[in-house]
């Protein structure tokens, strides 16, 4: 399935002032009515944006009726009763509100903002990826989806949550500090519908990330394997940083040599390539933070080992404040936290 591009146009912003077109467009309670009469082609079909996600969340919450921001908008520090810190949440499968994105509480040109800004967010070299595992376990991108807004976008911190089955995706504008992705994130994917994958994996788009983690795990010497290979993980939500002097499963990438540090660099760089560079940039210097890859531990799982053909389908590489869990059985299920300090509290 092709990736539906947003219907923004792609040159319009670049040619206006950015702060004479959000002043208009925030005369209005309708801010994209007002942006449409202002620019009226800026909602024109099949053109993507070069905006930066954050602008558009500004623009979507200036268009939101009272009704809207009661459903969907919350204090910067909101708290459920049940939940806690909602704005930190991070879970496999839940909605953060009611409404979805595809439901008649947006109307189309608010529907038409979210997907450009989920656009936005994500690699564009990954486009027809989430778009695949989007229509795999929602129906496809809206139809499974709902959001947040949490603080006043353009008047201090504020975060956009985008939630659903297998996604809980951030766009922040470093607003959260100390933290890469805004925030916990989660991705997953069950290309079969059935819950159970075959060993191969066979349409997953996240499992070339394990491909890679394995070939990793071949390089090592017998050795390094024993240290390596654990025979129960943890709980896959269990996800808040341990600090320097946390106990870690597996072995410690120190230890590795050179060629096999290069290759956990290429694992990392396979982790963080389906975001955008941006969120990728902030991972690679909270990780640098707290001493890279050598703080870290790498750990290999032998249970839910599908097809026992010790291609491990459960691993887990994580620092002081970098936890990236991957269960990829029965099928995938990613849980990410990434941090440059390890008192950061992680909401799963």
């Amino acid at each position: 399935m092709a990736f539906r591009e947003p219907n923004v146009v792609r040159t319009i912003l670049p040619r206006l002032d950015r702060r004479e077109f959000f002043a208009h467009a925030g005369q209005s309670a309708l801010a994209l009515g007002a942006a449409a009469a202002f620019a009226p082609h800026l909602l024109a079909d099949g053109i993507a944006t070069d905006a930066k996600p954050e602008s558009l969340v500004k623009l979507l919450y200036d268009s939101l009726s009272p009704k809207q921001r009661e459903a969907i908008c919350f204090p910067w520090d909101h708290k459920d009763p049940k939940l806690g810190l909602l704005r930190t949440r991070v879970s496999a499968n839940w909605n953060i509100t009611k409404p979805t994105i595809d439901s008649e509480f947006y109307t189309k040109d608010q529907q038409e903002l979210v997907r450009a800004i989920f656009h936005g967010i994500v690699n564009p070299e990954w486009h027809e990826r989430y778009a695949k595992q989007q229509e795999d376990d929602g129906g496809g991108f809206g139809v499974n989806n709902s959001i947040a807004i949490f603080g006043k976008p353009g008047d201090g911190k504020s975060e956009l949550v985008l939630t659903g089955r297998h996604t809980t995706l951030r766009c922040d504008g470093d607003s959260n500090e100390h933290v890469a992705f805004g925030g916990p994130i989660f991705y997953g994917h069950d290309p079969t519908g059935t819950l159970n994958e075959e060993a191969a994996h066979e349409g997953n788009v996240f499992w070339p990330q394990a491909v890679e983690a394995n070939k990793l795990y071949q390089a090592l010497d017998g050795k390094q394997r024993k240290q390596a290979l654990v025979k129960q993980p943890p709980r896959e939500s269990d996800i808040p940083f341990r600090g320097k002097d946390g106990k870690f499963d597996g072995i410690q990438v120190a230890e590795l040599s050179a060629d096999q540090k290069a290759r956990v660099q290429e694992v990392v760089r396979k982790l963080i390539e389906p975001y955008r560079q941006s969120d990728q940039d902030e991972a690679v210097k909270c990780l640098k933070a707290q001493g890279g890859i050598d703080a870290c531990h790498l750990a290999f799982y032998q249970e839910g080992d599908i097809g026992k053909d010790q291609v491990w389908d459960i691993w887990r590489l994580e620092g002081p404040s970098f936890v990236w869990h991957y269960r990829g059985a029965p099928h995938v299920h990613v849980w990410v936290a990434v941090a440059d300090d390890p008192t950061v509290k992680v909401n799963s």
